[in-house]
């Protein structure tokens, strides 16, 4: 791939993309869609695509200069990954640019629940102090002493145990290869075992990415065998976890309580039950997001452009 001679389409509502990369001095044509509109009235003029949410598997069809697709996150279950070969196009993900980040946001949103910091906004909205609970089963809580079952011990995984670890809490975990040892993992198993170890733990965290494999991994009976006092955390995908058995989970208190930043369909529904339960903390996926973000996916295009200019395989985080 000659890079003097190839246009890089940025594709975000949010993210500053191609100014970023503007910023970079490269040389190489590039320009943004800021709508799914955009993007498709433009899908014929990028060699390079960078995208993820808007996706839609029939662009292939009128993508004809298409060659390459860094996607700007870690997921990429969006994409007919056998369409995209067949076309002869290279697919990447950005797995490793959100690790800081969305390991930071499930502690935030374990600590959020242990602390009670949800109930505690909700009562300075309506400044209401509070008294002292005598009920020690609604008190907050400490995570010294703790077990934490991390349901996927990928990059994200791994560094949410260190976590854990600097807070004194035991730290099992569940991954598809367990022949080499994970820092900071006190006890690993197979991701099989999930259901035989759901009764230990105080939290379950899910840090996996959606396969068929893990599609509803959590859903009526495992949340059946959790503790009534143990927390759920999803930083992974909604559709991990079977979302009517949550609800239900929540609304009889089979649970204490579940911290989400990921649900089955995003933006979630008005209507959804899940925006009013007392129990559930919900932030509108963004894990991800930091200030460093745009950065870090443009470093990861940057490596991979290099490689495919030279011929070199594989690619950084290749899919395709």
């Amino acid at each position: 791939m000659d890079l003097s001679d190839i246009t890089i389409h940025f594709a975000h509502p949010a993210y500053q993309l191609s100014a970023l990369f503007e910023q970079r001095e490269t040389g190489i044509k590039h320009f943004q869609s800021w709508n799914p509109e955009d993007l498709r009235a433009r899908m014929g003029d990028g060699d390079v695509l960078v995208l993820s949410g808007y996706w839609k598997n029939d662009m292939l069809a009128t993508a004809d200069k298409l060659r390459f697709i860094q996607v700007c996150a870690a997921g990429f279950d969006q994409f007919d990954q056998d369409a995209i070969r067949a076309q002869g196009v290279r697919l990447a993900n950005a797995s490793g640019v959100n690790v800081n980040a969305v390991s930071d946001h499930a502690m935030a949103l374990l600590l959020s629940l242990t602390r009670q910091l949800h109930t505690g906004r909700d009562n300075q909205r309506q400044a209401y102090w509070r008294p002292m609970i005598s009920d020690l089963a609604q008190r907050e809580d400490e995570l010294p002493g703790k077990t934490i079952l991390i349901f996927g011990l990928g990059k994200i995984g791994a560094r949410l145990a260190k976590l854990a670890k600097a807070f004194d809490m035991t730290v099992i975990g569940l991954k598809r290869d367990t022949s080499q040892s994970v820092e900071h993992v006190d006890e690993l198993y197979p991701s099989e075992a999930l259901m035989d170890l759901l009764p230990r733990a105080d939290c379950t965290a899910l840090t996996c990415p959606l396969t068929p494999q893990t599609q509803n991994i959590i859903d009526g009976p495992a949340l059946t065998a959790m503790k009534p006092s143990s927390f759920l955390i999803n930083v992974a995908r909604g559709g991990c976890v079977d979302e009517p058995s949550l609800i239900e989970a929540l609304r009889n208190n089979v649970i204490a309580g579940a911290g989400i930043d990921v649900t089955v369909e995003e933006p979630l529904a008005d209507d959804s039950p899940l925006w009013s339960l007392e129990n559930a903390m919900v932030t509108p996926h963004t894990g991800g997001e930091t200030r460093k973000y745009e950065d870090n996916v443009i470093d990861i295009l940057m490596t991979n452009l290099d490689r495919l200019s030279k011929g070199e395989g594989p690619l950084h985080n290749q899919i395709i």
